[in-house]
């Protein structure tokens, strides 16, 4: 029986292209820092569930997915650094799928090279996975994207082992939603791959977002063995701010984990997710105490803005003088959501407009050099 093609270009929410975008964003960063490594011979980015690649948006437009956006951002790299290898892997179960994604591929290059299957993921990755050790000298990015809360973590565990990245998909609305109703077998059991956990030992999670991240956050540490791990989430709304997905990002690499921060924030315009806050505007709201009248600003741990970095950089660094601002960013460096890079210049006028602090260029005592430094009042919000 022929597939619609309805079932094949399927429509793309605002949210979904926004995810396109960044993951888009963060591979063309990440390739360019990568091939600039004398030790690095090549790429390898594996997609294991792409998709058809191509989509239509609300007004019926055509939108690139992933699969498309990367591959044409990593030949513009293969051709920049001929001296090296770009591999892609693009799989997904639907043979029909799969073939649509191929019409809109770019043709193999010498460096260059698109490796197409249409297995279950479980498989793919199984193939793939014990490939790594014979890659030392290549740098690797699993995309794994499910199309529901099924997370096969057994098939992971090479990749977490390895140098490279993994980037997951974790879907919050499906269990958020349907944990507690959850009847068959099959569902169930859906949830204890997902989380690792009998199922009586997850109901109790609920509706409670956190708690599920918590779970996920446990079974990357556990993954990811001795090694020194960075995992940067970032949450994805609908138009009606109710949360799809966290996007996680896992590397063993602090330059990534700044990176794929950055990538986040930029791809959001200046804010921690997709969910619609205040437009860039500040709230504020009077709070009554014994020291008198005075100003807050409220925070939203579901979507950070710029303010929030001031504010945690005001109470992190409250009543020091002359800091440098190398201190500052590299505060931020380790911070899981706030990045380092991009929002300098907003950040610095936030804390002056809203802190009181003050700007200033120093002689750097061991070098002899000017710095510029900054001054923090003497409170805390």
């Amino acid at each position: 029986m022929p597939v619609k093609k309805s079932q094949i270009i399927t429509e793309a929410k605002p949210h979904t292209i926004k995810k396109f975008e960044l993951i888009n964003m963060y591979i063309k960063s990440w390739a360019q820092k990568l091939m600039l490594n004398r030790q690095c011979n090549g790429l390898i980015f594996i997609d294991c569930m792409c998709n058809s690649g191509v989509y239509k948006n609300q007004n019926g437009d055509t939108v690139y997915g992933t699969p498309v956006r990367v591959a044409k951002t990593l030949l513009d790299v293969a051709r920049t650094y001929p001296d090296k290898q770009v591999f892609i892997y693009l799989n997904d179960l639907n043979f029909a799928r799969v073939e649509e994604l191929k019409k809109h591929l770019p043709e193999d290059e010498r460096n260059f090279k698109i490796i197409t299957s249409y297995v279950d993921a479980r498989e793919f990755l199984e193939n793939i996975g014990p490939q790594l050790n014979d890659s030392s000298h290549y740098h690797y990015f699993l995309l794994y994207d499910p199309y529901d809360a099924t997370i096969e973590w057994r098939v992971l565990l090479p990749f977490f082992r390895h140098w490279g990245e993994v980037m997951i998909n974790h879907a919050l609305l499906d269990p958020i939603r349907a944990i507690g109703s959850a009847k068959s077998t099959t569902t169930k059991k859906k949830y204890e791959n997902t989380y690792l956990e009998d199922f009586e030992k997850l109901i109790p999670y609920g509706s409670d977002k956190n708690a599920y991240e918590k779970r996920v956050e446990e079974i990357i540490n556990y993954m990811k063995g001795n090694r020194r791990y960075f995992v940067a989430s970032f949450p994805f709304y609908n138009t009606k701010n109710s949360l799809m997905y966290d996007l996680i990002h896992c590397t063993s690499n602090i330059v990534g984990f700044k990176l794929y921060k950055y990538c986040a924030w930029k791809v959001f315009g200046g804010q921690s997710s997709t969910k619609r806050a205040n437009d860039g505007y500040v709230q504020m709201q009077l709070n009554f105490s014994d020291d008198g009248l005075g100003i807050t600003v409220p925070t939203d741990d579901s979507c950070y803005g710029v303010h929030d970095i001031a504010k945690y950089l005001q109470k992190s660094f409250s009543g020091r003088t002359n800091v440098p601002l190398e201190e500052i960013w590299s505060a931020l460096d380790y911070h899981p959501v706030f990045p380092s890079d991009g929002f300098r210049d907003e950040i610095k006028n936030d804390l002056k407009q809203y802190y009181g602090a003050h700007t200033g260029t120093t002689i750097n005592p061991l070098s002899g050099k000017k710095q510029q430094v900054i001054s923090f009042a003497n409170f805390v919000e």
